[in-house]
């Protein structure tokens, strides 16, 4: 048999459900478990309901937006890049791929943060997970599961199916067991708590990072798209795994503030979900969380370095990448993707000794980093919808130009919330990732930048200077 058709048997084909199970596994991971406090220390409960209904309907836009970008526009595999090169060129599509990419590669390294904190309240050698024990551990841990990943995508894929069933089990029993002990005076008190933390508007705004963390992870079918078997199963995935995901996590948030005072769930120690089961049913409880968190923490861990990792390929195969990271195995594993994505989560893990706040740190840059690619994504269905974005499958409708009007506008405000520190801290990352840009166009005997995309590097070369002069000042830190 042909080497050729060898490669294509053994080319993973998922299903509609291991897809929709991608979408979940990857929302549900780190984030869901810090919320009680996150939340608490920004606002009570009207601020955390209105905090969820923009989230939601911002999101759901987003994940409209992939749904259909994924319908019409069926030759576009790895979609968050791929929709960004498309619409607004190859060097904006490079830097959608790369910052995607970073971004899942920081959120990977908030997962070994908060195992290692979960762990840290037995053995306090690992504190918070900002010792260097923790480090020592997590460091031994992301290149075990190098080894893993490296076995193959079906058989990983597969490992997540499971595992996200057994993940989510835990925390529904979360809210059932919060919902039968919560007390509502508790939560009448917290509802108008708002009134302590300042003007609502910026209680709201100060969730935002929050929420994007917990929903980073929407578009895991549309970056895994070449591997669905009917094209109409990534659009469908992606809104079934993000309406289950809203409801997990704004039930796990509401029924917190039923069990304890907003001044103790914003002081409690991560994971937070743990302390609140804790206070309501003893001892237990926060055992039973802390379980929950170590099996859906990994298992998130496997799905975003599979989705990392294959950005970085798909973008290597289309030629804005360096060639070595366009080389994949029998087993259908981009290797060379995969061990750089490993590299650069080693690299982070580093980082966060210095920071204050380790996971808060890891957790709000993951954010940042997410939103430019989300909104040139939105920017490309905003042009299809205007009938800018040439032939296509399907005719501009009135329902997709609102649609797309409105992620454009979610992912613009969130950038605002992100504020400066993370935003500057962004283009320190993304200035330095044009040499491989650069290197990609080398080998194609290629110019390294037209006059357009000259602009956009001195921009973002600025952010970057502007970014390590506040951090050696001492303007922002982390």
């Amino acid at each position: 048999m042909p080497a050729e058709n060898r490669t294509q048997r053994r080319t993973a084909k998922i299903s509609v459900g291991t897809l929709t199970a991608m979408v979940v596994g990857s929302m549900v991971g780190a984030g869901v478990f810090s919320l009680p406090s996150r939340f608490a220390g920004e606002t009570g409960v009207l601020g955390a309901l209105i905090s969820w209904l923009v989230a939601g309907a911002g999101m759901l836009m987003l994940a409209f937006v992939f749904q259909r970008l994924a319908v019409r526009k069926p030759d576009l595999d790895s979609g968050v890049y791929a929709y960004a090169k498309a619409g607004f060129g190859e060097y904006l599509g490079f830097f959608s791929a790369f910052g995607y990419w970073a971004s899942a590669c920081v959120g990977n390294v908030t997962y070994w943060i908060l195992i290692m904190s979960t762990v840290g309240a037995v053995l306090p050698v690992l504190g918070e997970g900002d010792t260097l024990v923790a480090f020592a551990v997590s460091t031994a841990c992301v290149w075990l599961f190098y080894l893993l990943v490296r076995r193959g995508v079906q058989e990983a894929a597969t490992i997540n199916r499971i595992v996200t069933v057994a993940k989510v089990l835990p925390i529904i029993a979360f809210v059932l067991i919060a919902v039968f002990l919560l007390d509502p005076q508790v939560l009448r008190d917290n509802f108008d708590g708002y009134g302590s933390k300042g003007p609502l508007f910026e209680q709201v705004r100060g969730t935002m990072l929050a929420t994007v963390f917990v929903f980073l992870g929407v578009e895991g079918a549309s970056v895994y798209s070449r591997h669905a078997r009917r094209r109409e199963d990534v659009g469908r995935a992606t809104v079934l795994g993000f309406l289950m995901v809203l409801a997990i996590f704004a039930s796990v948030t509401i029924v917190s503030y039923g069990i304890l005072p907003m001044e103790e769930l914003a002081e409690l120690r991560q994971p937070s979900m743990a302390g609140v089961l804790e206070a309501a049913v003893g001892g237990w409880g926060a055992a039973f969380v802390s379980i929950g968190l170590i099996v859906s923490v990994l298992g998130a861990y496997l799905a975003w370095t599979l989705m990392s990792a294959e950005v970085l390929f798909v973008a290597a195969k289309d030629g804005d990448m360096p060639r070595f990271l366009a080389r994949s195995d029998a087993n259908d594993v981009p290797r060379s993707a995969l061990l750089l994505t490993t590299i650069l989560i080693q690299v982070m893990l580093l980082v966060t000794l210095l920071s204050d706040d380790a996971f808060t740190f890891a957790l709000d840059l993951t954010s940042a980093l997410s939103l430019i690619p989300f909104l040139l994504a939105a920017g490309y269905a905003l042009k299809l919808a205007a009938g800018r974005g040439g032939p296509a499958h399907g005719s501009p409708a009135a329902r997709d130009l609102v649609i797309a009007v409105a992620a454009v506008l979610y992912t613009a405000f969130l950038l605002f919330a992100a504020g400066l520190t993370f935003v500057l801290l962004s283009f320190v990352i993304y200035a330095p990732a044009t040499i491989l840009f650069a290197m990609t166009r080398r080998e194609q005997g290629r110019r390294v930048f037209s006059r357009r995309e000259l602009v956009i590097f001195v921009v973002s070369l600025v952010g970057g200077v502007a970014g390590v002069v506040a951090l050696a000042t001492g303007t922002i830190s982390i």
